[in-house]
């Protein structure tokens, strides 16, 4: 992976919002008809529609596809957006399909993880954020009924997003074989199974991470 692609990346992205509020980030993507807005784990796909806003120019948006799985987009290489909270007890990243990971390593010697990493607060006890969110939506989710018919734990919704940098990471061979996998043997309501995902461990990388972008 170039160094000077990871800076041009790196360049578009400065412009980020470095505080990012839960409401306002949902009201700012339904607004712009953004599809995702309706989503529970509204942070990442707020960084995926940012990336989006700020990259159009520069890469591929959607990347190439491989079988069902498309890459979030494609400049040299095909590169995925995700976010995640480095204030939690687990640092592993769910990032495609093993089929579409592997395939772009075969095509491309590599594929490109850029990850937000920042703190995040979460809804308080009366999940006041939840049920704001509940109702811009019109109600209860399909997936949340089908939760409260089985009696499954709710979740605390995140409610803030403070950006402390992002990290351009390559994936590569080397990098799957000490990776595990998500989903692995899992199936649908429906009875047909999961794509099997690529799981990547932040504390196993050491030379995979190319370069960082500071938020202060």
């Amino acid at each position: 992976m170039k160094i000077e692609t990871v800076n041009k990346i790196g360049n578009c992205l400065l412009n980020l919002p470095k505080k990012w509020d839960g409401k306002d980030a949902i009201l700012e993507m339904k607004n712009d008809r953004y599809p995702h807005w309706k989503q529970m784990e509204w942070i990442g796909f707020y960084f995926q529609y940012q990336c989006e806003r700020l990259l159009s120019r520069l890469m591929q948006i959607p990347g190439i596809s491989y079988g069902n799985s498309t890459f979030d987009g494609f400049y040299e290489v095909p590169w995925d957006f995700k976010a995640h909270s480095i204030n939690t007890s687990s640092h592993r990243i769910i990032v495609n399909d093993v089929e579409a990971v592997t395939s772009g390593i075969s095509d491309y010697g590599e594929v490109g993880l850029i990850l937000a990493l920042g703190c995040v607060k979460y809804n308080d006890d009366d999940r006041n954020f939840q049920r704001w969110h509940e109702d811009l939506k019109g109600g209860k989710s399909k997936y949340e009924m089908e939760r409260i018919q089985r009696g499954a734990w709710s979740r605390l919704r995140k409610v803030e997003f403070d950006l402390q940098q992002i990290s351009f990471i390559k994936i590569t061979r080397d990098t799957l074989e000490k990776s595990g996998s998500f989903q692995k043997d899992f199936r649908n309501a429906d009875g047909s199974p999961r794509r099997e995902k690529v799981l990547v461990d932040l504390e196993k990388l050491e030379e995979e991470i190319v370069s960082t972008l500071e938020f202060k």
